[in-house]
């Protein structure tokens, strides 16, 4: 198990192409939306203020997505979301769209608003890696999301991160599991996954 740090400035900045520009904010990114100026059934989301075109999607990181939002809700009861592909607002900056996340029914807002918080994100790589590694993990870490999981598609491992440090922006403990390794969540011990089932 590992306690390294993912969060470095300077390559948050570069995988995120920073310019001197001027930021959007969450509010001003809604506003687009409602507009039309970004369609609803664009492939892109907000990250610190950046609007970031996310990658079409393999059969692979598919299957995985499927695979593992049927297995949370099964193993989840009606106290819980499994929102596939849906926004998190995280501050003024960001509005991510993690591949998956559970959230719970009683830290849902109103209907006009979207969930600031979840026990589980997962991002489920192809050819994101470095930006899930550096941009998602230092956000979610920000924002106190409790265990964020990055699905590894084409080395068939997962890594798993835990217990954030928001004022540094990282996660105090990584671990990566591969194979026959269980999956369970800290918050979540009803959800059991075998690695190896998720890539079969």
């Amino acid at each position: 198990m590992s306690t390294a740090g993912v969060r470095a400035d300077g390559e948050v900045d570069q995988v995120l192409r920073l310019e001197p520009q001027r930021r959007i904010s969450v509010a001003e990114y809604d506003l687009m939306v409602e507009a039309g100026i970004l369609d609803e059934d664009e492939h892109v989301e907000l990250l610190e203020g950046v609007i970031v075109e996310v990658s079409p999607q393999s059969e692979a990181h598919a299957h995985a997505i499927q695979w593992l939002t049927r297995t949370l809700l099964r193993a989840l009861s009606d106290d819980y979301f499994v929102r596939p592909q849906l926004p998190l607002t995280l501050g003024e900056w960001s509005e991510p769209e993690p591949d998956l996340a559970v959230v719970r029914v009683a830290d849902l807002p109103s209907r006009k608003e979207h969930p600031a918080q979840a026990l589980l994100a997962i991002e489920v790589a192809v050819d994101s890696l470095r930006k899930d590694r550096l941009v998602k993990a230092s956000l979610y870490a920000r924002f106190g999301i409790p265990e964020y999981w990055i699905v590894d598609v084409g080395r068939e491992r997962v890594e798993v991160y835990r217990d954030p440090a928001p004022a540094a922006g990282r996660y105090a403990r990584q671990e990566t599991v591969r194979g026959d390794d269980r999956l369970v969540p800290s918050l979540l011990p009803q959800v059991d996954i075998r690695v190896a089932d998720i890539f079969a």
